[in-house]
């Protein structure tokens, strides 16, 4: 070690904030602690706040003013906040789409269905006409060939 530049170590007391005092050694005279092995929660297993320089009776002010004034939100949530709201919305608005595409869609196959259906009907309608026309004219052929008939009858009695 170099001479003279170093400090000088001595003996020193140590005064605690609780009362407790011992001797060590130190560059300096005297010490002053907040805590010791007589007071320290390691120690003695007991919860103690120490306050510096009223550290928690400021911290305690701050925490009752922020409960009382409610619970406030970072720039950080709120604009987290805003985004999912936008795209709730936005979501909403696609979900709304989504329902009117269905819907026209719907309504599109039910028109379809029932333009079949009124087209089916009447097919229906003119194959019963068709088939009616078709009975008729074979009723009235047979009416015709039996007058036919009928008339060939009377000529051969007349004769």
């Amino acid at each position: 070690m170099k001479p003279g530049i170093h400090p000088n170590y001595q003996e020193a007391t140590v005064v605690c904030s609780c009362g407790n005092t011992f001797t060590t050694r130190s560059t300096s005279r005297e010490l002053r602690v907040d805590l010791c092995n007589v007071c320290h929660p390691f120690y003695t297993g007991e919860q103690r706040i120490v306050d510096t320089a009223g550290q928690v009776e400021r911290f305690t002010k701050r925490f009752e003013a922020a409960q009382a004034a409610g619970p406030k939100k970072s720039k950080r949530q709120r604009r987290m906040e805003q985004l999912a709201q936008q795209r709730a919305e936005q979501e909403a608005e696609a979900q709304a789409q989504r329902e009117a595409q269905a819907r026209e869609e719907r309504a599109r196959i039910r028109a379809e269905r029932e333009k079949a259906e009124a087209e089916a009907a009447r097919k229906a309608e003119a194959e019963a006409t068709a088939a009616a026309q078709a009975e008729a004219q074979a009723a009235a052929a047979e009416q015709a060939s039996e007058d036919i008939a009928a008339a060939g009858e009377e000529s051969t009695t007349e004769e």
